[in-house]
């Protein structure tokens, strides 16, 4: 589940039914369904719960409860969710069944090669996303002297073309940030 897709949902969801409820409310007070305005100032809901607090309160008591149980799953969903994409399923013949890529195999995979390439400092791959449709994010590094336009040609042209080979997904996006470490690197490449 997506935090932002669910936040968005629940607060249009919550949107409207205030919404509905206010002007239900205004409809009230100008007699839309017949009723007076003093029908609203002399307290027909407190009467009601008065005259019913037996069942009310109780049940007022669970509807609290479950609203507050869905505040606090929706609070940790927002806390403990991730934007990582899960294990990747290689697309093709399944005659022989599925192959998976792992997300975390894949991404350490791709920083090795990347760290590898000279002039770069450090690197971070990792797939966000769905399963079925991810990004390949690749955050770079690279040392105040490295060659930005070579280190990027060469991380489009074999690392980006080798990963959408490895995982047949020729057409797999790819955000790259490249940055440049000021002062000299320690790491000899």
């Amino acid at each position: 589940m997506h935090a932002d897709r669910t936040n968005r949902s629940v607060l249009i969801l919550l949107g409207l039914l205030l919404t509905a409820a206010g002007v239900g409310m205004l409809l009230l007070h100008y007699g839309v369904w017949g009723q007076a305005s003093a029908s609203l100032l002399d307290n027909p809901v407190a009467r009601f719960v008065g005259s019913s607090s037996a069942w009310f309160w109780p049940a007022a008591g669970v509807v609290a409860l479950l609203i507050g149980l869905l505040a606090l799953r929706w609070f940790l969903v927002l806390l403990l969710s991730t934007d990582r994409a899960g294990d990747l399923a290689v697309p093709g013949d399944r005659s022989a069944g599925t192959t998976t890529v792992s997300n975390s195999a894949l991404s350490d995979a791709v920083t090795a090669q990347l760290e590898s390439y000279p002039g770069v400092h450090s690197a971070r791959a990792r797939l966000i996303g769905d399963s079925e449709d991810p990004t390949l994010v690749l955050e770079v590094t690279l040392v105040e002297d490295g060659d930005l336009i070579a280190t990027r040609r060469r991380i489009e042209t074999e690392l980006v073309a080798a990963t959408r080979t490895a995982v047949d997904r020729p057409d797999l996006p790819v955000l790259l940030d490249l940055s440049v470490l000021a002062g000299r690197s320690s790491r000899v490449s």
